[in-house]
């Protein structure tokens, strides 16, 4: 079979996927549409990543029954309705992080997705990446003794864009940036928690932009976590053990992990492969899937997309913050 792309957004995020696709050249990947709310928009899009169909309305692009997986890249705010669009039409969907606004939009189109046979799982793309797999065995196998504590950040200087100072876009850091070492920490301790706390800064529209977040596990492991959308950070994962410590530059796409011992000695680097941009593996994922008749992919169920949903929406309460759609809808 060959996956037949369709984008919806044609956004940065969307021309990431494009060169993704592009220069994979997998003979089973094909890049096959875009879809903006303006036709020339589209037309631009497509001209720039060699596209061979360009839509001006997101209904026009489902219509097509060469498409066999959407790749939803806009807003937050916008997924649970992109979501339900491609549902009344049967696509599948790779839907960009995080995956909705809140927890009950995500049950309501996963559930519904489940009922109807329709494949659709998130793309978080560090879920899907071999640094996982390769930290997971880093730990499996006892080179850190028994692992306690998750240190992790991520921050970019981006207070300033639409998509994180906007509550109307579901804005903020947390859905943004923290989601990231948030899945950091749970990819790693798993999903039974025992605590959730957080505080944040917010900015002149009621958003966060700044985050403090603790995470504890039941089994007694504790993550210590931090976003914002004002500045710069390291973007550093630490996953401390009894024995040592595992240092991850770069918790959004991993460029290096090292094993120190509790010393501070370096004791092992652990090369990572080679990559196109880091989204091919949750296309690789998709198309596995598919060959599988699965409806979704392994590397992130659907119970855990909903749990990871379910802690942001513990931090926003603690911080209360909500979005104008939230208070209309009553979600």
């Amino acid at each position: 079979m060959v996956l037949k792309v369709g984008l919806m957004g044609a956004g940065a995020i969307a021309g990431t996927m494009a060169r993704t696709i592009n220069g994979l050249k997998h003979p089973e990947i094909s890049l096959y549409a875009i879809a903006s709310r303006s036709q020339e928009k589209a037309e631009v899009f497509a001209r720039e990543y060699q596209i061979p169909h360009a839509f001006g309305s997101y209904e026009a692009m489902l219509q097509d029954p060469e498409i066999n997986l959407i790749y939803i890249a806009t807003p937050h705010s916008e997924h649970y309705a992109n979501i339900k669009l491609c549902l009344a039409h049967k696509k599948a969907m790779l839907v960009e992080k995080s995956f909705t606004a809140n927890a009950q939009q995500a049950k309501e189109v996963l559930e519904q997705a489940a009922a109807e046979q329709v494949f659709i799982t998130e793309a978080i793309w560090t879920r899907y990446m071999p640094s996982r797999t390769i930290i997971s065995d880093i730990i499996a196998h006892g080179e850190l003794g028994e692992v306690r504590a998750i240190q992790a950040n991520l921050s970019y200087p981006i207070m300033h864009k639409p998509r994180i100072i906007e509550p109307r876009l579901a804005g903020g850091a947390l859905l943004d940036l923290g989601v990231y070492p948030i899945n950091f920490a749970m990819m790693f301790f798993g999903h039974d928690l025992s605590a959730i706390n957080g505080t944040c800064v917010k900015g002149s529209s009621g958003v966060d932009l700044m985050e403090s977040i603790s995470l504890t596990f039941a089994d007694g492991k504790f993550a210590s976590l931090m976003a914002n959308a004002c500045s710069p950070s390291d973007r550093m994962g630490y996953i401390y053990g009894e024995t040592g410590y595992l240092a991850v530059t770069n918790i959004n796409n991993p460029s290096k992990v090292e094993l120190f011992n509790k010393n501070h000695e370096l004791i092992k680097t652990y090369p990572l492969p080679a990559q196109v941009t880091g989204y091919e593996y949750e296309l690789i994922s998709c198309l596995n899937a598919f060959k599988h008749e699965r409806l979704s992919c392994p590397e992130m169920s659907h119970q855990e997309t909903i749990e990871v949903m379910e802690v942001m929406d513990k931090l926003r309460s603690q911080w209360d913050v909500t979005f104008p759609f939230e208070t209309a809808n009553h979600a």
